[in-house]
């Protein structure tokens, strides 16, 4: 059985290990304490939901838990609700995560560039198991406006980007996709080092 003396105290070494041993008392403790304030308690917490839902789907049942996560005061809280909807997006069969997309994309102006960041970035797990979602969250990250983000985090804000739409670009060549991208290597956000590296992940995907 899984305690909060047990969680304070686990090496994040053996996380997977763990998470392959949890029951069904456990996942719902684990749960439960996503909400704790006790960081210690909180972390490896939504740790262990996201290991498990990466190789089983008994997380899944918790989705609305976590879309209400979404639009929670608290910004740990739409980092976790964020980041377990898109390990548990492979589970879903139906329409949930097309259901819940306009709320989790609405994190992308989220006040805490740290949880726009955790946005973007999970959203290349979204589309990995959706790609018929593509378009609007193509729409969404080119709509952007990076001028809104605060200037020390502009770079990493529109490297994530990049990452997500050329993810996208290997199945999709949208047209918003080969403008944004050109804009942002000929713009002056990205340094010499990162313009080079797009440049170059760009024409060996024109292959």
């Amino acid at each position: 059985m899984i305690t909060k003396d047990f969680l304070r105290s686990i090496d994040k070494s053996t996380i997977p290990d763990v998470a392959a041993t949890l029951d069904p008392a456990d996942l719902e403790r684990l749960v439960a304490w996503l909400s704790e304030k006790d960081d210690a308690v909180r972390y490896p917490s939504m740790l262990l939901l996201r290991q498990r839902s990466a190789s089983t789907d008994d997380v899944f049942p918790y989705w609305d838990e976590f879309v209400g996560k979404l639009s929670n005061e608290n910004s740990f809280q739409r980092s976790i609700g964020l980041t377990l909807l898109a390990e548990n997006a492979r589970w879903d069969a139906g329409a949930r995560t097309e259901k819940m997309l306009p709320r989790y994309l609405s994190l992308l102006e989220d006040e805490k560039p740290v949880t726009v960041r955790q946005c973007i970035q999970n959203l290349q797990k979204i589309i990995a198991f959706h790609p018929s979602l593509s378009a609007p969250v193509v729409k969404s990250l080119t709509a952007l406006d990076l001028q809104a983000v605060r200037q020390s985090m502009r770079k990493l804000v529109l490297t994530d980007i990049l990452t997500v739409l050329m993810a996208i670009r290997e199945t999709d060549r949208d047209e918003a996709i080969e403008r944004y991208v050109l804009q942002a290597l000929s713009g002056g956000i990205l340094d010499a080092k990162s313009k080079k590296r797009f440049r170059l992940l760009f024409g060996a995907q024109n292959v």
